[in-house]
């Protein structure tokens, strides 16, 4: 038997509390593994996503992403994480970049902060009635606002603008209903927003806004929530980009109160419209595992 490093990370953490945000676990060397090995260590952590790191000739470092049950081209806090323990290792500075099946993704800290620079996105309308998506959102049809849009700067997922933060809140996906919103690549996975700051007219164009948000995938029989999803962020941006000129946003996104992991995500997108997705990063502790 080899022993095998990995690191235990929280990603997009609230004000430095070390027990927010969403956890990750890195494996240091994934070059050690087999794709069946890979997959059966995410199910043995069980976390929401397990990274594994490989050698790049494109890249600092090539990233492999698991879920429990599939593997991921691309994951926003696995990648802010890998990065951190890619800087560790020495893999690279303060800038580096991942190569992942999404494609290459920059990276860059500062101090606990890190920031990733998302792919392009593209778009497409939701083929469904606004009653039917209500419907499977548990809320009423007044609840939805603007247009909800598929987006994808790596995975598509659907992006649901909502009319309160108070909706947000309530909402409460139904199975079936999900799962008959099928993106391209057959995945059911509903990101929905609203601001805080909607009632507050002439808001200034340089301050943040700030965000209410929740992500719910199916997973088996049910439906689970996610506390911090960056890949979600990302498509956010793909979605302001989609409606309007959206140079120079800048926007604090809180999520996982309801899943009792409170988080902080960073959304910007700059004046060439490139998507910014950033948060801190706390490594919680080390170990080995023999295999």
């Amino acid at each position: 038997m080899r022993s095998h490093a990995y690191r235990l990370l929280n990603v997009f953490t609230r004000d430095g509390e070390r027990l927010s945000g969403n956890p990750l676990c890195v494996f240091e060397d994934g070059a050690a593994f087999d794709t069946q090995q890979m997959q059966a260590l995410a199910r043995q952590f069980n976390l929401s996503e397990t990274t594994f790191i490989l050698p790049s000739e494109r890249a600092s470092a090539r990233v492999r992403i698991f879920t429990p049950s599939y593997e991921m081209p691309f994951a926003g806090h696995p990648t802010l994480g890998t990065a951190h323990v890619c800087h560790a290792l020495g893999l690279g500075g303060d800038a580096l970049t991942l190569e992942m099946s999404a494609g290459i993704i920059p990276v860059h800290r500062s101090g606990a902060r890190w920031t990733l620079q998302a792919n392009a996105p593209q778009w497409r309308e939701l083929d469904a009635p606004r009653a039917e998506l209500a419907a499977a959102l548990g809320l009423a049809p007044a609840d939805l606002i603007d247009r909800p849009l598929w987006v994808n700067v790596g995975r598509e997922q659907l992006i649901v603008p909502l009319a309160s933060v108070e909706a947000v809140r309530r909402a409460q996906p139904r199975l079936e209903a999900l799962l008959r919103l099928r993106s391209q690549d057959g995945g059911s996975m509903a990101y929905l927003f609203a601001s805080y700051d909607r009632a507050t007219p002439g808001k200034a164009a340089a301050e943040r806004e700030r965000l209410c948000a929740r992500f719910f995938f199916p997973q088996g029989p049910t439906i689970l929530e996610d506390p911090a999803t960056g890949s979600a962020a990302s498509n956010l941006g793909g979605w302001f980009i989609a409606m309007r000129d959206a140079r120079g946003l800048r926007v604090e996104i809180d999520q996982g109160e309801q899943a009792g992991r409170p988080s902080r995500l960073f959304l910007e997108l700059d004046a060439a419209q490139r998507i910014l997705v950033s948060g801190e990063v706390i490594e919680l502790g080390r170990g080995t595992l023999s295999l």
